[in-house]
């Protein structure tokens, strides 16, 4: 009878999968993913998630912010996620203030914990874009 944790064991096997089929996945990194992603500029955001379907729904700004704040009552846990989604509110023309006080109003239903670890991540991804 194996000691190992049914968890790990499936980790391993994924991981040992994974190697097996592409080395370089040994070291892979979901920040590394992140910068194969580039944020898209406004006028592309706008047409995908924004007005241009739909003339009368919401913009593609509050749609990146409705999904930031998803994304940290979740429980902060998509780091990459939410670094690429504040990268892109911030394109999509969404400010510093609107992205704070959007995770700070998902601190009131993913707990603080979240909203803190969200924030971090969130002035990571501007101080990066302010940066380049």
């Amino acid at each position: 009878m194996s000691t190992q944790n049914p968890f790990e064991a499936m980790m391993k096997a994924g991981q040992d999968w994974a190697k097996a089929v592409n080395p370089a996945l040994e070291s892979f990194s979901p920040k590394g993913f992140e910068a194969l992603w580039p944020t898209m500029p406004k006028e592309v955001l706008e047409t995908f998630w924004g007005r241009t379907f739909n003339p009368e729904g919401l913009d593609a700004k509050t749609r990146l912010l409705l999904t930031l704040q998803g994304l940290t009552v979740l429980g902060a846990q998509g780091e990459s996620q939410i670094r690429m989604t504040v990268r892109h509110a911030i394109k999509a023309g969404a400010t510093r203030q609107e992205v704070a006080e959007t995770l700070q109003m998902a601190g009131l239903f993913g707990g603080l914990p979240a909203m803190n670890r969200a924030l971090d991540l969130a002035k990571e991804a501007m101080d990066e874009e302010k940066d380049t």
